[in-house]
């Protein structure tokens, strides 16, 4: 499968009291950038990230969101939503990011990404939206975008092809693991199966689940 990417977005750095940064700085608010990113095992070169407690990292170093499902949201809250308002660093188009397999891998640009696992919502998401009641939301819609590693360090512009070049036969998708660990818990021993699920999730899912790790 190939889609596109629609652009590649950075942060505006936000102060605000939704801000969850113990310093009231948020990076949630991400807009295109004009020239080709670097993406780095840890970060997106030029991207600012505040709470690194819960973003960032290399099981959490880019963000991608389909541009389809911002387009529901468009829809659903009449609003304009233009690319990176969900702070996502990669915008696509084409690519069924809530059916993507957990440890697929994208080759973007000079870059290969793994995809690791769904994005949690959190308040300052809610904040910086001004809809009080988006986790929910969030949650229910189930179209939650895709974490991803870097497996090959490069760099990434809008118009490049995302080409899908490794599925693992598991099966387990980004929305498998979102719904398990949000609405539908019956669904948790299924997220065993994926090799490639980062250890913090997976130590989640056997602490839900109370079963041991080894």
């Amino acid at each position: 499968m190939t889609g596109k990417l629609i652009s590649v977005n950075l942060a505006v750095v936000t102060e605000a009291a939704w801000a969850g940064d113990a310093s009231g700085r948020s990076g949630i608010d991400k807009r295109p950038a004009a020239e080709r990113v670097t993406v780095r095992a840890d970060e997106v070169v030029g991207d600012f990230i505040g709470e690194r407690a819960h973003h960032g990292g290399p099981d959490q170093a880019v963000y991608a969101y389909a541009t389809e499902d911002a387009q529901w949201w468009a829809a659903e809250l009449g609003r304009d939503v233009p690319p990176g308002r969900f702070g996502e660093n990669l915008s696509t188009l084409g690519v069924d990011v809530t059916d993507a397999v957990i440890g697929e891998r994208w080759a973007i640009g000079s870059a290969l990404l793994q995809v690791t696992k769904p994005r949690t919502p959190c308040r300052t998401f809610a904040g910086f939206w001004g809809v009080p009641d988006l986790i929910k939301r969030f949650t229910v819609c189930a179209a939650p975008g895709a974490y991803l590693r870097v497996l090959r360090a490069g760099t990434v512009g809008a118009g490049d092809p995302v080409e899908v070049v490794d599925r693992p036969a598991h099966g387990v998708t980004i929305g498998e693991v979102f719904r398990a660990l949000s609405l539908e818990p019956a669904l948790l021993p299924r997220l065993l199966d994926a090799d490639d699920l980062p250890e913090s999730t997976r130590a989640k899912v056997h602490r839900r689940l109370r079963t041991p790790t080894g």
